[in-house]
């Protein structure tokens, strides 16, 4: 018996519609989850696999480079599988990519693991978003896209909290069997209430190869970030890698503009209008998937927050995103989008000014305001920056042009986290070095410390030809910790830059639309 859309309705009645969004809800959220919840991971990470935060980092951004390639798979599974056995898939894949970051034994594996959890991610959205748009009326799709849509801002905002949970009651590794159950759940309503595959469906062509050149640039350019202050950035090593991921990059832009279906349509990219939407999207996903990544680590390393604790500083500005997301969506239609932009760009820039002069000493609840206020500014930039994008388009070209502007988002992000971090680690080394030279003999607190210590040291009856160099070592340790704190606060700083320098794209975006034919 055939199981199309019309029998499925024919079976369930119109609660159908509802079954579709409970199932693509649960698949989704489940795999979207995982973008995030490895964030309140890395300090454990570095201390099991014995890395730096450099190396701790491509367990984000492995997951969010390939997650961007992922979503160019999804028309094509699609049409090759159906969106039953295409979604099934995709969960049976995701579980093979989480087993492998589970019983990881090394920094490579576990990020192999998040590349394969990745792709996953990236591909299932738009198979759920077309299942959903395909089961509603057109006068329902708004309601049922703001549904879905409100549950996938909720599920980054909860990653780091049960995540957290998870690391400080068991270890880092169950992190990554927290989305199982909802994989679970989702596989079994999939083969209910997913349409299968019409008979006569024809799978078109699918440059793999493409594909492959350009999942092997992007991590080639990120990996020159985020290596390039541990082996030299003109190293040959360095070199030759950022030399590679741009070959590539090439190579793919090339095999693009001669084929007649691309993976990426690069004749999008000759709108004014979109060219500036897309420039917001890579600099604005840069800065908000690198404060997103850089909060969580913030707090644990600085502050001392369990992960659980750290989880929580970002769960009312995730809340806050889910309630105000379908108010600004209705929002980007009545006020000028290049405005909206602009505003959210300043509240994003405004809380990342506040991180900047965050502390050991900055209260939790101070913590989670000045977060809510940058997610304030996501809430206006994602609906204007998507609507001003797609509607410089014609029809025929708007689903490419969704594709297109979500890519880049995404591949800002990928550049975010590892250009952030490379970042905060080159400033951390400075500042360790600089006040590392200001601990002489005439350095009067430095040396009313080491006087304090060595005086509890020896109240404790530690023997007196060691009390010295506890002292010593105490002082090595509040240096580090002063320099990693100064290294978060401009890495906050570069971000605040960030999200200005992106004011000039939304600028030339409304110029675009009023001088638009």
């Amino acid at each position: 018996m055939s199981d199309s859309v019309e029998d499925l309705f024919k079976r369930y009645g119109l609660a159908y519609r509802w079954l579709v969004i409970i199932t693509s809800m649960t698949g989704a959220i489940a795999m979207v989850l995982s973008a995030t919840i490895a964030n309140v991971a890395v300090p454990s990470v570095m201390g099991a696999f014995g890395v730096g935060q450099d190396q701790a980092q491509w367990m984000a951004t492995a997951f969010i480079a390939t997650m961007t390639a992922g979503q160019l798979l999804s028309a094509y599974i699609i049409a090759a599988f159906g969106q039953r056995s295409g979604f099934l898939l995709l969960i049976f894949v995701f579980f093979i990519g989480t087993m492998i970051a589970v019983t990881s034994t090394n920094i490579a594996t576990l990020t192999i693991g998040r590349m394969i959890q990745g792709v996953c991610a990236g591909a299932i959205q738009p198979l759920v978003l077309v299942t959903i748009f395909g089961v509603f009326k057109p006068d329902q799709r708004g309601m049922a896209m703001g549904i879905f849509g409100m549950a996938i801002m909720l599920a980054p905002g909860l990653g780091p909290v049960v995540g957290g949970i998870a690391i400080d009651h068991l270890s880092w590794r169950h992190i990554f069997l927290i989305p199982l159950p909802l994989c679970l759940i989702g596989f079994v309503l999939g083969n209910f209430f997913m349409p299968e595959k019409p008979d006569d469906q024809r799978a078109p062509p699918f440059n793999f190869i493409a594909l492959g050149i350009l999942i092997g640039g992007l991590f080639c350019v990120l990996s020159y970030i985020a290596n390039g202050h541990r082996f030299g950035w003109f190293s040959d090593q360095s070199i030759l890698t950022l030399l590679g991921g741009f070959g590539l990059l090439a190579i793919f832009v090339w095999t693009q503009l001669k084929t007649q279906e691309p993976l990426l349509d690069l004749t999008l990219f000759s709108n004014k209008q979109f060219n500036a939407a897309v420039a917001v999207g890579v600099v604005f996903g840069a800065g908000n998937f690198g404060i997103s990544y850089a909060v969580p680590v913030f707090v644990q390393t600085v502050q001392g927050f369990t992960a659980t604790k750290a989880g929580f500083v970002l769960v009312p500005a995730g809340i806050m995103l889910m309630c105000l997301f379908s108010y600004t969506g209705r929002l980007a239609d009545r006020v000028p989008n290049d405005l909206l932009i602009i505003v959210g760009l300043s509240a994003f820039a405004l809380g990342a000014l506040l991180m900047w002069g965050a502390d050991v000493n900055t209260p939790f609840w101070s913590l989670v305001i000045f977060v809510m206020i940058g997610r304030l500014g996501q809430s206006l930039i994602l609906p204007a920056m998507n609507a001003s994008a797609l509607r410089s388009m014609p029809p025929e070209k708007l689903n490419r042009a969704a594709g297109g502007i979500n890519f880049m988002r995404q591949f800002g992000g990928a550049l975010g986290i590892s250009g952030l971090v490379a970042f905060m680690e080159l400033r951390t080394q400075m500042h360790n070095e600089a006040l590392a030279a200001t601990q002489t003999a005439g350095n009067a607190v430095s040396q009313e410390l080491l006087g304090d210590v060595q005086g509890l040291l020896n109240e404790s009856g530690v023997p007196e030809a060691v009390q010295s160099q506890g002292a010593l070592h105490y002082l090595g340790q509040v240096v580090q910790a002063q320099a990693n704190t100064l290294g978060f606060q401009d890495g906050f700083m570069i971000l605040a830059v960030v999200f200005i320098l992106a004011m000039i794209p939304a600028y030339i975006l409304g110029k675009a639309r009023t001088t638009k034919v």
